[in-house]
C-alpha cells in the first residue's frame, strides 16, 4: 500500500507539472527536452502533447490508488490486471531508452538534458517501473 501511494504521489506530481507546461509554465520545461551536441532540440513538444503525456500521468497515479483502496471505482479486472504490467514497463522502457539522447544506454550524454537523465530522469523511471513490479508481483 505504501508503494501504491508513493507512486501516486510521484506520477501524480508530474502530471501536474505536464499541465503547468500545457498553460505556457517555464519551469523545468527546457532541461526536459533532450538536444542535440549543437543545442538543438530532439522534440518540440506542443501544448496538446504535455496535455496528453499530464493526463496519462494522473490516470497512472489514480491507478495506484485504485491498487491501494484509498479509490473505489468499479473498472472491468482486466485494467487492473494488465495495467499492472504496462504502466511499470512503459517506465522500465523508458529507464533503457531508445540508446541516442534518452535512458540509461544513450550515447549523448553531455547535454543538460543528458547529465540530468542520467542522475535523475532515468533512474526516476527506473524506481517507478520497479516499485510497480513489486506491486504488481506482490497482489
Amino acid at each position: 500500500m505504501i508503494l501504491s501511494i508513493l507512486l501516486s504521489i510521484i506520477l501524480i506530481g508530474l502530471g501536474i507539472i505536464h499541465f503547468n507546461w500545457a498553460i505556457g509554465g517555464k519551469f523545468g520545461f527546457s532541461e526536459s527536452i533532450p538536444t542535440k551536441e549543437n543545442g538543438e532540440r530532439v522534440l518540440n513538444p506542443k501544448m496538446a502533447d504535455s496535455i496528453i503525456v499530464g493526463l496519462g500521468l494522473t490516470i497512472f497515479g489514480l491507478f495506484y490508488l485504485l491498487k491501494a483502496g484509498i479509490v473505489e471505482i468499479n473498472l472491468p479486472e482486466w485494467i487492473m490486471k494488465y495495467g499492472g504490467w504496462v504502466i511499470p514497463s512503459i517506465f522500465l522502457l523508458r529507464a533503457i531508452g531508445e540508446f541516442k539522447y534518452i535512458g540509461f544506454f544513450k550515447k549523448v550524454k553531455k547535454t543538460d538534458f543528458g547529465k540530468l537523465d542520467t542522475k535523475f530522469f532515468s533512474p526516476l523511471c527506473l524506481f517507478i517501473g520497479l516499485c510497480g513490479l513489486i506491486i504488481q508481483l506482490t497482489k
